[in-house]
């Protein structure tokens, strides 16, 4: 009886202790509020949807998506039940490859957002603890002059020196994100590098590499989250621009942008459904994410979480 008892008690015990860490009285209150924004639960459903795709397109495409048919019959063939969105210019399913273009939109986007988060974050922790002439006449400046470029002419310029692929696609997009991280980091710490945790941890000899690191930082990542999941429906649309002009993910990778170029290029003198389903993907996924980045941003204020 009494190892009944004890063991019928070890859950309790583990789970009164996960309790006193205080993350169910963190949490419930932004959960509370980001599933009460209904658009943000629609935008949520729709990421992960196309999260399912990315990862079991091999499994959900009904065809190869880079398998051509040149014959007459196969090529601009309208939609149908072999072939729901119709075939491209070379014959190929043009649901498969919007499928599989997921992929290609999920990577740039998570590349790139961490790209922008591993230069940013860093470069505004230290500004903003540091302070003095390595905050505003070094880092800041730096931060400045890229912010001051036009970003799409600075990737153009980046991506025509270093040519057109996805992996510089990824590494341009990240660097011209980045300064929005710095900036935004560096403003978070200024307001708070003087507070009483922060005194007394220097008070107990931390390091300011600890300081900024352990007990610094962590007030920084809820504005980051929303900066990123913002910042996503940017990436895409400029990565779709790159595809679409062609310097960008280049053919036959199934890019959406590249399919709606590809499609544009037949639509005035034949069809034009092969432009239907990657630009419905692309409205659908910036859609989305300006979604779900309201709904964490309004999730993360302190006024509407106290409301009940």
């Amino acid at each position: 009886m009494t190892a009944i008892v004890q063991s019928s008690e070890a859950p309790q015990g583990l789970l009164q202790r996960f309790r006193n860490l205080g993350v169910f009285q963190e949490a419930a209150p932004i959960i509370r509020v980001f599933v009460r924004n209904r658009p943000a639960v629609v935008g949520a459903f729709l990421l992960f949807g196309f999260g399912i795709v990315a990862a079991f397109a091999p499994l959900i495409a009904p065809a190869d998506p880079l398998t051509t048919n040149l014959r007459l019959e196969s090529v601009f063939q309208p939609p149908s039940w072999d072939h729901i969105f119709g075939t491209d210019a070379q014959g190929r399913d043009v649901l498969s490859r919007t499928l599989y273009g997921a992929r290609i939109a999920w990577q740039i986007v998570l590349a790139a957002i961490g790209v922008a988060i591993v230069l940013g974050v860093p470069l505004g922790l230290i500004s903003g603890y540091i302070g003095g002439k390595l905050d505003e006449l070094i880092i800041m400046r730096i931060v400045d002059a890229l912010m001051a470029m036009p970003g799409l002419i600075l990737i153009l310029a980046v991506t025509g020196a270093l040519g057109p692929s996805i992996t510089n696609s990824m590494i341009v997009i990240g660097i011209v994100w980045s300064p929005g991280y710095a900036r935004l980091t560096r403003g978070i710490i200024v307001s708070i590098r003087n507070d009483v945790y922060v005194d007394a941890a220097r008070a107990l000899g931390a390091t300011p590499w600890r300081i900024m690191w352990r007990h610094l930082l962590p007030n920084a990542v809820a504005p980051i989250m929303v900066l990123a999941s913002l910042s996503a429906a940017g990436i895409i649309l400029v990565e779709a621009g790159l595809s679409f002009i062609g310097a960008g993910v280049q053919p036959p990778t199934p890019a959406w942008g590249g399919m709606v170029s590809e499609a544009y290029k037949t639509l005035i003198r034949r069809n034009g459904w092969p432009m239907i389903g990657p630009a419905a993907a692309i409205i659908l996924m910036v859609i989305a994410f300006n979604f779900v980045g309201d709904g964490i941003r309004d999730a993360f204020d302190p006024r509407l979480r106290n409301v009940r």
